[in-house]
C-alpha cells in the first residue's frame, strides 16, 4: 500500500491532470493491491487505503461529468472504491476505532500531503 500511497501524494501535488490511461492504470494497481494484501494490511495502511480510495472515487466523480468518452469507465471506478471506502471503513470499525477517531486520522493523512 505505501508504493500507491506514494504515488498518490506525488499525483496530488501535480499542478495538471494526469490523463485517463494513467489514471486507469493508478485505479487498477489499488484495487489488484486491495484484493490481494487487505487482509494483512495493519490500521495505518487500511487508513492510507481509505484515503487513497475516497481521492480516486472523488476524482473519477468529476471526471464522470467531464469526459464524455471515458465516462462509463470513470463511474465503474468511482463505484469501485466506494465500495473498498466504505468496506474499509467498516473493518477498521470492527477492529475497534470509532468513527471520529478515522475521520480524524483521514484528516492528518490529508493534511500531511
Amino acid at each position: 500500500m505505501e508504493k500507491q500511497f506514494e504515488k498518490l501524494k506525488e499525483y496530488l501535488n501535480m499542478d495538471t491532470e494526469i490523463p485517463f490511461d494513467e489514471f486507469s492504470s493508478y485505479y487498477k494497481d489499488l484495487i489488484q493491491t486491495l484484493n490481494t494484501t487487505f487482509e494483512e494490511m495493519n490500521q495505518d495502511a487500511r487508513l492510507k487505503a481509505r484515503y487513497a480510495c475516497s481521492i480516486v472515487q472523488a476524482n473519477a466523480e468529476s471526471r464522470v461529468k467531464r469526459d464524455k468518452k471515458n465516462a462509463k469507465a470513470y463511474r465503474k471506478i468511482m463505484e469501485k472504491t466506494a465500495f473498498w471506502s466504505n468496506a474499509i471503513n467498516y473493518r477498521l470499525l470492527k477492529d475497534g476505532m470509532q468513527q471520529s477517531e478515522i475521520d480524524e486520522a483521514i484528516e492528518e493523512i490529508n493534511d500531511s500531503i
